[in-house]
This record gives structure tokens, C-alpha cells and sequence, in this order.
């Protein structure tokens, strides 16, 4: 009897030993604590202990141990499930919805899935509720066939299922396969509701379709059944037409919202952003600001985009300003935009301390920087931010190898490229044709051009007009007329409506003085209606954008800036400036040559800037598309006569001119 009492007290202190082990897991000890408790404990039985487990899961389970393992190789997978097959936990809608959840936030699909297969075997397997809680679990976990194969399967579906997987397809870009669903769903009579609607927006904006009909068939319905009047859905239809780019619809339903909210906002200025419309975004900006609105992060970074697009950085400064003022961080997106703003503004040094301060630095943020650095011809400097990405373990990507490769093209560093386009096989990276034309560009700076052609004759995929364009550009810098007229030709058959090749072919006949050839170019341009982007230029001057285009008569100080430019041209051209006339196509005497070429738009934002900025002062011009031979030539000695730094952004890349040079060595 005594041995009976005596073994009981000794269980009973065992299993109060064992759930006094739990209560300090879960104060965090260790496995290895868990482990010395139980030595103590000085327990043997593997069925007290499972025991002593389940009288301790029974009562309490944190969140934390809801996904943890079975510890056994004969379990389900997952430990809580174990205890309910052993019927010390009840099976309830609580419990599930709880591991279906955890499962959510953690995004761990394998587990996701034991679940899902424990459910089938309860009697919740023909639950509405739960299936839709599964259902949206696996689109929310990125895995649109598991959710697809449980929607087919599911006997009964209501409106919560349907948008559930509507909402999948639109978020992980498979739009079509949204749209589909929304007919099927109305012939079972079920009427969508705001989330639905909104969804199927989301998809109809990603689609380019006939006339865009899907959408519009869809803007109709909301019309007829009033829902454009929600808030909610009349903001994913003004993020729809501006997806479009039908900015002007897209602004007539913004305003006819009876309710805005910041949201509503942010899907018209980003509308603007991605049509490079920086004054239009700006001034949305403003406005939202006035109407009492607080600006979010996607606010912050589509106001950078417009910025960046149109090289305004005084207001990109100013808005940067507001967005630290407000007490927004530097998280990833945002200031991998602000940083973009900044190096295509054209101060590297600031997209540099914006890089430095971020939160967190990801593979945009490091792509981004290396595409600053490409971009201002610092090659040097971007090959050295690579091989540091590489030794602190950030996986570099297609686009992380096409920075690196125009950086040694724009930088001249020819067996810097080769190798790494090497590299590239290293990293499991097919080089797509944008990694082609930078070789082939590389090859062409270097002059060599035979070994240029023999890579394109060798490319294991199609050659494309840029890839020829690339080789034309290199022949007009090495005046290879034979080969450029060749590869001009290349590109006349793949691109006939590109005006730039048409424009290189006649500068090399102009440059070699064959002026009826040249002539013969254009001619051809002008019967095949390819026409040549008329050329502007602007710089930002006290947050305001001034452009110009050539012989520009229409600027209020049109007067005193042809006067400038006048004492300027006499300055440089006594340091040795001779205006190059070989791109002029008129059959004129060299006097009136030189005269046209007096007035092309950078000279006339060059005067402009010197006569509105302070001594000394860096000046930065944007232009449309690439800066033409002699203004490029007259600027380096405008750099070194006025003792300032010049920065000129054009189609191509940035020069920086200094003390009569270019970072482009010449090269562009």
C-alpha cells in the first residue's frame, strides 16, 4: 500500500515537475535548460513524459509553438496537430483558424498544406468558412495553383471565395485569369462587392486589350449599379485609366469622388509619375498638402519619380525635406526612389548619403546606386560598390550585371566587362539582348570594331535594333563609314521608325563630308514618315523649369541671353573652340553654319543658367536626346573659361564637365 501511495506522489511530483518545465519554456529557456529540468526531474518513462506534454498543450498554447514540429517521425508534421490526433486537444474552428493563420503571417506553405490535409479529415472538411480562410491563406502565401485546386474542388462557393481568388490573380499579375472569373461568377447570381470590384480594376489597368474593353465593360456596370460612387472602387478607377495612361479620365473621375482619401490621391499622382508628367504630379502634391491630407510613403516615392523624371531637384530636395519633417523613415522603396531622384538630378553625392542612411539595403537599393554610378561614367567607383555587394552577400541579379556592364562601357573598362559578363554563367544568369549591347558597345568604345560585329554574327539569340544601333554609334565615333552604313541598314529592317540610327547614318556621311549622302538619309526619313524629336533643353532655376528649343525667340530674356552666349563664343573660341559644322546639312557657306549652330537649345540654356546663377555655382541642364558634337565641344570650354562644373543629362548618360573636360572622355 505504502509503495502504491509512494509511486503516485512520485508521478504526480513528476508531472508537477514537467508542466513547471513548460511555464519556463515559455519564458524562453532553452532546449538544452528544457533538457537539464528533466534530467532532474529525474524521469525515464517516454509515456509520462509525452503525457506530462499533452496535459501541458491542453492548457496552453502560445502562437509561437503553433507551426513547431512533430517530434516524432510518425506524426502528422506539426506537433499540435499530433496532440489532437491523440485527443488531448479538441479539433475546434478556433484552433484552425489559428494554425491557418500563423501559417499566413509566417507564409510557410508546407505547413499550410499539413493543415489544410488534417482539416479533410475532420469533421470540417465540407466547411464553408474554413475552406475560404484555406483558400485565401494560399493566395496570401503565393501559391495560386494550391488555391486554384481547392477553389475547383470546393462543392459550395459564395462571394468571400470568388473575390478571394479574384483578389490572387490580380496581386501576383495574372490578370486575365482574374477577368475570366467575374462572368463565371455572375451567371451563378452573385453580385460582387467592393473588393471584388476593386480587384478586377486592379487586374483590367494590367491588361492592354481592344479599346480596353474589359475595363470599361466593368466601369459600366459600376455605373449601372452605383457603385462608382464608393470610395474604395472610384479609386481603383482612377488608378485603372491611369494605368492606361488616360490621365485625363482618369482626373475627371478623381473628380467626381464625392470622398477622397490619401490612396485616391496616390493613384493619380503615381498616374503622372509613370507618364514622366513631374509639373502635373507636383502640383497634385501641393494641392493634396492644402486639402489636409498626409502623404504616405507611395505618396513620397511616386513625387520622387516625377522628380527624377524630370530632373527637378530643388523641388525634390523640398519635398524630401517635408517627408523628413513628417517623420517618415528611409524604409526600401522610398528611398530607393529618393535615391534615383538624386542621381538622375544629377548629384551623386547626395544619392550616395541617401544610400548610406537607408534602413535597410536591399538589391534595388544596391542596383540603384550602381545604376547612378554607371549613369555619371564613374566605373571605378561601380565596380567597387559590386565586389563590395558581393562580399557582404547580396545576390546579384540581371540588372545588377547590366550597372556593372554599362558602367565599364561608359567607363572604357574593357577587360572589367568581358569578365564579368563571364561572371554572369556563375550566378545561374542568362544575359538577356540589353547585356548583348553593352558588350557590343564596350567592343565599339575600344575601336574594335571587327571584333564588335563578329560577337553580334556569334550571339546565341536574334540580334535586335539596339544591339546594331550600338554598333552604328561606335562607327560614328571611329568614322567607319562601310560598317556603319551596313549596321544602319540592320536596324532600318528591324526598327523603321526609329529617327535615331537615321540621324547617326547621316552625321557619319556629314562628318566624312558627303553631304549628299547625308542629304539621301534624310530624304529617306521624311518618304518613310519617320520624323526626328524636335530638340529642347531646360534647367531649374529657383524651382522653376525653363526650356528652350534651338533659336528659341520665345523666353521673356531671349535678349540678353543671345547677348551672352555671344561674349561667351568670343571667350572660348580664343582658348581654341572651332565650331564643328560638319553636322550642319544646309548647303550654305560656313559663316551661315556656324550661325545655326550658335543657337541649338543647350547653348541657350548654358547662357541662361550663367546669367540667372551665382559665380561658381554647379550648373545642371537637362536635354530630351543626345547632346550634339560641337555643343558637347563648346561646353567643356565654357567649364574651363567660367571655372565651373557643367552637368548635362541627355538620352545616353551624364556629362560632367570640368575645367575643359568631360567625364566621357568623348565618348557618348
Amino acid at each position: 500500500m505504502s509503495r502504491h501511495i509512494s509511486k503516485s506522489k512520485s508521478k504526480a511530483l513528476y508531472l508537477y515537475k514537467k508542466a513547471a518545465a513548460f511555464a519556463i519554456q515559455k519564458l524562453s529557456l532553452s532546449a538544452a535548460q528544457l533538457r537539464t529540468s528533466a534530467t532532474r526531474a529525474s524521469c525515464t518513462d517516454s509515456e509520462e513524459i509525452s503525457e506530462g506534454e499533452d496535459w501541458y498543450a491542453s492548457h496552453i498554447i502560445q502562437d509561437k509553438d503553433l507551426l513547431r514540429k512533430s517530434l516524432h517521425n510518425s506524426g502528422t508534421g506539426l506537433h499540435v496537430l499530433d496532440l489532437v490526433n491523440r485527443g488531448s486537444l479538441e479539433a475546434d474552428r478556433t484552433l484552425y483558424n489559428k494554425l491557418l493563420n500563423r501559417c499566413t503571417q509566417m507564409g510557410r506553405i508546407q505547413q499550410a498544406r499539413i493543415v489544410h490535409a488534417h482539416i479533410l479529415t475532420s469533421h470540417f472538411k465540407d466547411d464553408l468558412p474554413i475552406h475560404n480562410t484555406i483558400l485565401n491563406m494560399y493566395v496570401k502565401c503565393g501559391s495560386l495553383e494550391d488555391a486554384r485546386n481547392l477553389f475547383d474542388q470546393m462543392p459550395c462557393k459564395d462571394l468571400v471565395t470568388w473575390t478571394a481568388l479574384i483578389s490572387g490573380y490580380s496581386q501576383y499579375d495574372r490578370p486575365q485569369d482574374a477577368l475570366v472569373l467575374f462572368p463565371q461568377m455572375l451567371l451563378r447570381g452573385l453580385e460582387p462587392n467592393q473588393f471584388t470590384l476593386s480587384s478586377l480594376f486592379k487586374a483590367a489597368g494590367a491588361v492592354s486589350d481592344d479599346n480596353n474593353k474589359h475595363g470599361r465593360q466593368l466601369h459600366a456596370y459600376c455605373l449601372k449599379y452605383g457603385f462608382d460612387t464608393n470610395v474604395y472602387v472610384g479609386t481603383s478607377l482612377v488608378d485603372m485609366y491611369a494605368r492606361w495612361g488616360h490621365m485625363d479620365e482618369s482626373q475627371l473621375i478623381f473628380d467626381s469622388l464625392e470622398t477622397k482619401n490619401e490612396v485616391s490621391w496616390n493613384a493619380l499622382i503615381a498616374g503622372h509619375a509613370r507618364k514622366a508628367q513631374g509639373e502635373h504630379a507636383l502640383r497634385l502634391f501641393w494641392k493634396m498638402l492644402r486639402e489636409g491630407f498626409k502623404p504616405t510613403h507611395f505618396t513620397y516615392s511616386s513625387v520622387f519619380t516625377a522628380c527624377a523624371s524630370a530632373g527637378s531637384m530643388e523641388q525634390g530636395k523640398w519635398v524630401h525635406a517635408h517627408m523628413i519633417k513628417s517623420g517618415a523613415k528611409l524604409v526600401a522603396f522610398v528611398g530607393n526612389t529618393l535615391l534615383d531622384m538624386y542621381a538622375k538630378s544629377g548629384s551623386i553625392e547626395d544619392a550616395k548619403k541617401v544610400f548610406d542612411r537607408l534602413v535597410r539595403q536591399d538589391i534595388v537599393s544596391w542596383n540603384s546606386m550602381l545604376t547612378g554610378y554607371a549613369q555619371h561614367g564613374l566605373g571605378q567607383e561601380t565596380v567597387q560598390r559590386f565586389e563590395e555587394m558581393l562580399r557582404i552577400g547580396i545576390q546579384p541579379n540581371d540588372i545588377t550585371f547590366l550597372c556593372v556592364l554599362t558602367a565599364c562601357s561608359h567607363a572604357g573598362l574593357l577587360d572589367e566587362g568581358q569578365y564579368y559578363f563571364d561572371l554572369m554563367k556563375s550566378y545561374n544568369i542568362e544575359p538577356q539582348i540589353s547585356h548583348y549591347v553593352t558588350i557590343v558597345d564596350l567592343l565599339g568604345r575600344a575601336g574594335l570594331l571587327d571584333r564588335a560585329e563578329k560577337f553580334i554574327r556569334e550571339m546565341p539569340i536574334e540580334p535586335t535594333a539596339a544591339v546594331w544601333g550600338a554598333l552604328l554609334g561606335a562607327c560614328r565615333m571611329h568614322k567607319n563609314i562601310d560598317l556603319g552604313a551596313y549596321a544602319a541598314e540592320r536596324v532600318f529592317e528591324l526598327d523603321p521608325h526609329d529617327s535615331g540610327p537615321h540621324v547617326l547614318l547621316s552625321n557619319i556621311y556629314a562628318s566624312a563630308g558627303r553631304l549628299s549622302d547625308a542629304a539621301r538619309v534624310r530624304k529617306l526619313m521624311k518618304d518613310c514618315g519617320v520624323k526626328k524629336e524636335p530638340a529642347c533643353s531646360w534647367v531649374e532655376i529657383e524651382n522653376a523649369v525653363h526650356m528652350f528649343v534651338a533659336n528659341d525667340d520665345a523666353h521673356p530674356q531671349r535678349v540678353e541671353i543671345l547677348q551672352m552666349w555671344e561674349t561667351i563664343s568670343g571667350k572660348i573660341k580664343e582658348i581654341g573652340y572651332v565650331p564643328d559644322t560638319s553636322h550642319v546639312l544646309f548647303f550654305v557657306d560656313q559663316q551661315e553654319r556656324e550661325v545655326k549652330l550658335q543657337y541649338h537649345s543647350e547653348k541657350l540654356a548654358l547662357a541662361f543658367a550663367l546669367l540667372n546663377t551665382t559665380p561658381g555655382s554647379t550648373i545642371r541642364i537637362k536635354k530630351n536626346i543626345r547632346v550634339c558634337g560641337d555643343c558637347h565641344s563648346a561646353i567643356k570650354y565654357v567649364s574651363k573659361v567660367e571655372g565651373r562644373e557643367i552637368i548635362v543629362r541627355d538620352t545616353n548618360r551624364f556629362h560632367h564637365f570640368r575645367d575643359g573636360s568631360c567625364s566621357c572622355r568623348d565618348y557618348w
